[in-house]
């Protein structure tokens, strides 16, 4: 498919009716009591997360998200008593993650604010108390950018760090269409048990359903597992506004993804499998990266980026282990312990993917990127598959059930095997 035909689809040709009430608004109390849907060559049945080993074959690889949802929402109140709301996207100054994380008196971030008409330029405060130790944490207006704001946190105690004081005051954020205040149970339920890594502002849901049960039958059925980091941001929920998919900017989001990881990938002679959307577009991204280390070995950093219509320009095609290896080579001469990069990739039909074979993931919103990736992986089959969960009473979205999902001609054990 050309890449003006990609672009030219329409969203509405990606829409289907779900119902409020098959939204699962909370979790299901035991993660891996959830159904799974098992689709493969055109065929679905319905099974229970428990038995997803039993549908992978032995020396596969399990490819991980392994970000962690931060407190991301921060509530200030004016002395009028109005509240400001501060929903922290990504790292401004400084840019780096962890450092930012680790900054002690004042750091800066892209931001979404709510309420924003009733904040002008004042400074809004707020007070804190830990441990018996006041404090008094700052928010300024920094700039304007589009629907984002730049805005400065600083704080009166170097005793703490920016990421502990978002973890005692913020809250976490959940996904909009639950329509309810985030709880006390989902700090827990909302993270997946591998979670290591701090920066998303939304959960890699595919990864919910694991347990550490599940992660230990894994490992004893011989399934190798490996993790990248994609910290997903809030343009996840973003809805295709434009009729067509050309009128859509996908948000760009930070990826970090291990040397020993890419190691394993290129020496990977099994099937893979990844975990979640986010994971794909992750994995998928290198192979781009990859194919611009091939044209220029010597690429800054910032270049290394993924453009979100990069993967339909017509241009020089190189194999995926190629891309890996180029990757490898890059590490290694920059001597770098992980690819630290960032993807705006939109995977729609059309798209020709290099390395997955299945991918475990939800059941997404109607007329969504992510309801496009599924489509470009199982094809009009997407359609057969999500009837068949609304028939067969799944649960849908970040708190619902699972899908195993194989591309056609991929062979699959199975339980009788």
């Amino acid at each position: 498919m050309r890449k003006n035909d990609i672009k030219n689809l329409r969203i509405s040709d990606f829409s289907y009716e779900l119902p409020d009430e098959r939204i699962a608004k909370y979790p299901l109390t035991e993660r891996d009591a959830s159904k799974l849907l098992l689709y493969r060559n055109g065929e679905i049945s319905d099974n229970n997360f428990r038995d997803l080993t039993n549908f992978i074959p032995s020396g596969s690889l399990l490819l991980f998200n392994n970000t962690r949802v931060i407190h991301a929402r921060l509530l200030f109140q004016k002395e009028t008593g109005a509240h400001i709301e501060i929903f922290c996207l990504s790292p401004n100054e400084p840019m780096d993650y962890v450092v930012n994380f680790g900054q002690r008196e004042r750091c800066s971030w892209h931001c979404m604010v709510g309420n924003a008409k009733r904040w002008k330029n004042e400074p809004l405060t707020m007070d804190i108390c830990i441990e018996n130790n006041p404090i008094t944490l700052t928010a300024k207006k920094i700039a304007k950018l589009d629907d984002e704001t730049i805005v400065e946190f600083s704080w009166n105690n170097a005793g703490y760090t920016f990421s502990e004081l978002l973890e005692i005051v913020g809250k976490l954020p959940i996904p909009p269409y639950l329509n309810r205040e985030s709880e006390e149970k989902d700090d827990e339920t909302y993270q997946t048990v591998y979670s290591s890594v701090d920066g998303s502002v939304a959960a890699p849901t595919a990864g919910l359903h694991f347990t550490e049960n599940t992660m230990q039958k894994l490992t004893e059925n011989g399934i190798k597992t490996i993790n990248v980091t994609l910290h997903v941001g809030a343009g996840t929920f973003k809805p295709v506004k434009s009729e067509t998919i050309a009128g859509h900017d996908m948000h760009t989001e930070f990826i970090s993804v291990p040397k020993s990881t890419i190691e394993t990938l290129l020496n990977n002679n099994g099937q893979l499998i990844v975990v979640g959307t986010t994971s794909m577009r992750t994995v998928e991204s290198l192979y781009y990266i990859g194919r611009k280390l091939h044209n220029n070995s010597n690429i800054s950093t910032h270049e290394l980026t993924v453009q979100q219509w990069e993967p339909y320009e017509v241009r020089e095609s190189i194999s995926p282990k190629q891309a890996l290896q180029n990757i490898l080579d890059y590490l290694e001469k920059t001597k770098q312990e992980h690819l630290i990069s960032s993807t705006q990739i939109i995977i729609t039909p059309g798209y020709e993917f290099h390395f997955c074979d299945a991918i475990i993931t939800n059941f997404h919103q109607p007329e969504s990127t992510l309801l496009l990736l599924i489509s470009a992986f199982v094809g009009d089959d997407w359609r057969k598959i999500y009837e068949f969960a609304l028939e067969n009473d799944f649960r849908f979205l970040s708190y619902g059930d699972s899908s195993l999902l194989f591309k056609n001609n991929v062979l699959i054990k199975t339980s009788e095997s």
